[in-house]
């Protein structure tokens, strides 16, 4: 049975993609996690699990990531591990540069030395899969699309961390040789995801019939992709992408932030107990976050045509099932609500 390892696999991405390999039942999946705020083991299968290994530890410690590699035999390293929040980025920009970028430049080294050690089938068969953001692009107008093409133009400190690793690890394969692939992709929901972030924030707060605040006039646009459709879309090409190629990935569901909340508002109105008025009039304008980026669209023909990967949830039926998973799921959200973070804002630039 093949290995993979996953980095930041007690993430949400990266939890959601090992549950996911998990249940394809062909591979061991060793999960590599700092365990940092976001970080959590109720996101994931026991460590007792016959064929998934927790592993705590730093994608910056070369000697764990290089002997995690040899003593499982790795086949291919999923890279999810990051610092991904906008806001906590304009408050402490520090994190996001060593994780994302002095981070990304261990695991690579560590894993060319590994593959360099490697020979015959082994050799040919080992990928390094890094996951990315199309935050790296900067901003769209109303109109047009990210494509692989689009020039880098990162706006806030995530961004830019993001965008020095994408390029390292472009470096690494076009100087070294080392097999590697980047994708690219949207805004991501569903289950499990930290409630700092939009979707689940605003869940909860409905649910709680609390204020439920939108950045600026809510005019901003993003592409949403369910997560499990990410998974897939990694999947596929860590099977069958082209070595040293991107691959964009996008849920072809754009919103605006406004539009996201509203339907939140009527999703929770179907599901919950009525409150004395409906969830929208809790809306809440407040101030904007600094340097907002004002649209993300994501162009995924490469990787519809090439691999054949379609998104195959629409939103509305994604979000329903994303807030059935936290009206299911009190105890894991307030695991979470007791000590790392209790829906406070962030991102202010004081």
């Amino acid at each position: 049975m093949k290995s993979i390892l996953v980095t930041g696999g007690a993430g949400f991405i990266g939890g959601s993609f090992v549950r996911h390999a998990i249940d394809r039942g062909d591979v061991h999946v060793v999960n590599l996690d700092a365990l940092t705020y976001a970080g959590n083991l109720d996101s994931i299968p026991s460590p007792d699990h016959p064929r998934h290994t927790f592993v705590r530890g730093d994608i910056a410690d070369k000697d764990l990531v290089a002997g995690l590699l040899d003593q499982h035999h790795v086949e291919t390293v999923f890279h999810f591990a990051a610092e991904s929040h906008v806001d906590r980025s304009i408050d402490g920009p520090g994190a996001f540069i060593q994780t994302n970028v002095v981070g990304t430049y261990c695991l690579l080294d560590a894993s060319l030395q590994y593959y360099r050690q490697l020979s015959g089938k082994d050799r040919d068969r080992f990928r390094f899969l890094h996951v990315s953001t199309d935050e790296v692009y900067g901003s769209l107008g109303d109109t047009g699309l990210f494509s692989e093409s689009t020039p880098y133009d990162p706006h806030s400190p995530y961004s830019a961390s993001k965008a020095s690793s994408d390029h390292l690890v472009r470096a690494w394969h076009h100087t070294f040789g080392l097999p590697t692939m980047v994708t690219n992709c949207s805004n991501n929901y569903g289950p499990y995801q930290f409630p700092e972030k939009l979707i689940p924030l605003v869940t909860l707060n409905a649910i709680a019939g609390k204020p439920l605040p939108v950045y600026g006039d809510g005019s901003n646009v993003r592409d949403w992709l369910y997560v499990d459709d990410h998974c897939a879309a990694l999947q596929r090409v860590a099977d069958d992408g082209r070595i040293g190629q991107t691959y964009n990935v996008g849920g072809d569901n754009e919103q605006t932030n406004l539009s996201v909340v509203q339907t939140i508002c009527d999703v929770v109105d179907q599901l919950c107990d009525p409150l004395a008025k409906p969830r929208r009039e809790l809306i809440e304008f407040v101030t904007d976050r600094p340097g907002h980026d004002q649209r993300y669209a994501i162009d995924a023909t490469k990787i519809k045509s090439e691999l054949g990967w379609q998104p195959a949830t629409n939103f509305v039926d994604g979000l329903r099932k994303t807030i059935q998973w936290y009206l299911s799921n009190d105890q894991w959200i307030g695991r979470i609500r007791d000590g790392k973070y209790q829906g406070q804002r962030l991102g202010m630039a004081k």
